[in-house]
Formats: C-alpha cells, sequence, structure tokens
C-alpha cells in the first residue's frame, strides 16, 4: 500500500471530503501545489477552482473551492474554503449563466456597475467551469 495522509475538505457549512488520500492538487495564490506524503508544513490561500485528490485507493476525485486556504501539518492536510462542493453537485447550466451574466456586466459601461462584484463573480463562474472539465478528464 502506498503513503497516505488524511486529508478534510471543509466549507463554512459542512465537511465535504474527510479521508485517506495518496495526493492532492490544488492552485494556491503562488501558483499550483502538488502535495504528497511527508510534504512540509504550509499555510496558504487558495484560488477559486478545482481540487484535486487522488484517494489510497488510487481513485480521483474532484471538488470545488470557492478560494480559502490550504494547511499541511504532518501527516495532516486540510482545505479550508468559504464554500466547497463535489464537482459532480455543480450546476453546469447555473454557472454557465453566472459567468455570462458577469461578462455582460463588465462589459456595459453604466456607472452603477459594481465592477470588483461583477470581476469576483466571473472568476468564480470560471472556476466552476474549470472545475467540471478536470471532473470530466477523470470520467473518460
Amino acid at each position: 500500500m502506498a503513503a497516505t495522509m488524511q486529508c478534510d475538505i471543509v466549507s463554512a457549512e459542512e465537511e465535504i471530503f474527510s479521508g485517506r488520500i495518496a495526493s492532492l492538487s490544488v492552485t494556491g495564490t503562488i501558483g499550483e501545489l502538488g502535495i504528497l506524503p511527508g510534504h512540509a508544513p504550509l499555510l496558504t490561500g487558495i484560488r477559486p477552482g478545482p481540487v484535486k485528490l487522488r484517494d489510497e485507493n488510487g481513485e480521483e476525485q474532484v471538488f470545488y473551492a470557492s478560494g480559502g486556504f490550504l494547511e499541511i501539518q504532518p501527516g495532516v492536510v486540510t482545505v479550508l474554503a468559504d464554500t466547497a462542493l463535489r464537482a459532480g453537485d455543480i450546476d453546469e447550466a447555473a454557472a454557465l449563466e453566472a459567468q455570462q451574466q458577469a461578462e455582460r456586466a463588465l462589459s456595459e459601461s453604466a456607472a452603477e456597475m459594481d465592477y470588483g462584484m461583477a470581476q469576483a463573480a466571473l472568476a468564480a463562474a470560471t472556476a466552476q467551469q474549470r472545475t467540471l472539465e478536470e471532473l470530466r478528464k477523470i470520467r473518460r
């Protein structure tokens, strides 16, 4: 059996995943991170997007995190996210519609538009689309 570590993916509302994993990959605030058992302790921010893991049986799973933090301690990795979902629970049509609405809002030059809110909405919707693409890759 390959070396594993405990992984917990937690949102503000609930625990999404808890179990033994062989690896985890996520986009940190300074770039892509690949985590294997024995990784040095680390605390870093994560960007919205897919959180991919390979469980102790070698099966890949994909989750969406809206951003948050990644903490690595000896033998334990924790993803703390405001919002976290299993990739299969993302409503693809709603994510696409949200992305299109945000793009429209950014292209309009209305004075009452909240540019920051539109950018955040676009980033979240785009991250959900990337997460769904990752899920499709492992289902092939």
